[in-house]
């Protein structure tokens, strides 16, 4: 056991702990933006679902009902412009973080092999690489990084933390590059449907990758378009050779979405309703909050997409963590990305419009 957890970085929030004791001793409480987290209700029609599907006595499957096969296939072809997707072209998962931290390991990488993923980026691609014994490469630009050994490569577009977006003309650059070498594409597009100054394409759009999935697995995720973080709610979509392999890895493995958490997802992908709904509530947040800094003295930079923005007073980032805390506002330290963010903080908009308003009137 120690010898696994040896291979893997400290735990990053737990640096924040103290930071978040100040913050919470405000006399109005505690303004948490340091962690993405919904905080909106479920809405009705996907817990309706949830509920008439409680009682499910027997296993369920880890490809999914036909009936959650047909749901995330139809979402791929009219959202994500993915006209050739069908059923084995996907595959839910429990979860986009538990899908991250495995894949490598689940693929058979290991000592000697590469992956790589942005310069700033989600930790747990890193800890992917660190829990199968792979070497662990970041990049500005992958097209410039040394292929050999390379088995997998992570694209994140909308980006967290910074909120960048990958255009399509980058996009179809990349996977030629990926496909010229024979490196395994994973694109992370959990943040798709949330673009405020740019909009999001997939990797599996059709003018993107040539109607072909081969080399090229999207990840999506239900945890913030509809609220669902706690029902660990994703799935997989795109090269049917790499979803077989990973696949049968999985029935092994006991991997499976719940029954009634696939119903639910099957009711949330067939609803644009909520998803619009939630949008306008981010919208406004992200407003009020980026005026808010600004006038503070805080610069905003990409961000055009995702549910952070992503800021700096050009000071070390725990300076900042420590200065609004003592705002009673919790934030996440840019260094918790890489080094490259070692200036910035992470401002997540998923507050309530209380707690939202609370941080404005105190950023004023």
């Amino acid at each position: 056991m120690a010898a696994v957890s040896d291979r893997l970085p400290t735990f990053p929030w737990d640096k924040l702990e103290p930071y978040k004791k100040t913050a919470a001793a405000h006399e109005d409480g505690i303004v948490d933006l340091s962690v993405g987290t919904p905080v909106d209700p479920v809405p009705r029609l996907i817990q309706d679902a949830l509920i008439a599907a409680a009682d499910s006595p027997g296993y369920p499957t880890v490809w999914g009902t036909p009936a959650l096969r047909d749901a995330i296939t139809g979402w791929l072809r009219g959202r994500l412009g993915a006209s050739a997707a069908g059923h084995r072209n996907v595959l839910p998962v429990v979860g986009s973080k538990e899908l991250v931290a495995w894949l490598p390991t689940q693929l058979g990488l290991g000592a000697g092999d590469k992956v790589a993923y942005p310069r700033l980026a989600y930790p747990t691609y890193e800890v992917g690489a660190r829990l199968c014994g792979a070497e662990a490469v970041v990049y500005d630009d992958p097209t410039e990084l040394d292929p050999a050994g390379l088995k997998l490569l992570w694209l994140n577009s909308p980006s967290n933390p910074t909120g960048k977006v990958l255009g399509k003309e980058e996009l179809v650059r990349i996977v030629a590059w990926a496909r010229e070498h024979g490196i395994l594409v994973f694109s992370d597009e959990c943040y798709l449907e949330l673009g405020w100054e740019a909009e999001p394409v997939s990797v599996l759009h059709d003018d993107v990758c040539g109607g072909s999935y081969e080399g090229l697995v999207a990840v999506h995720s239900l945890s913030k378009r509809s609220n669902l973080a706690g029902y660990r709610a994703a799935f997989i979509a795109g090269d049917e050779a790499v979803l077989a392999e990973l696949l049968e890895i999985r029935k092994h493995g006991g991997m499976m979405t719940p029954a009634p958490v696939q119903a639910a997802v099957v009711a949330a992908l067939g609803d644009d309703a909520h998803v619009a709904e939630q949008r306008d509530r981010y919208a406004a947040r992200r407003e009020a909050l980026r005026t808010a800094l600004e006038a503070h003295g805080f610069r905003v930079e990409h961000s055009e997409a995702s549910l952070y923005l992503w800021v700096t007073r050009d000071e070390p980032c725990w300076d900042t963590v420590a200065h609004l805390a003592s705002l009673g506002i919790l934030v996440a330290p840019g260094d918790f990305y890489g080094e490259a963010g070692a200036t910035f903080v992470r401002v997540a908009f998923t507050a309530t419009d209380e707690r939202v308003a609370a941080a404005v009137k105190r950023l004023g």
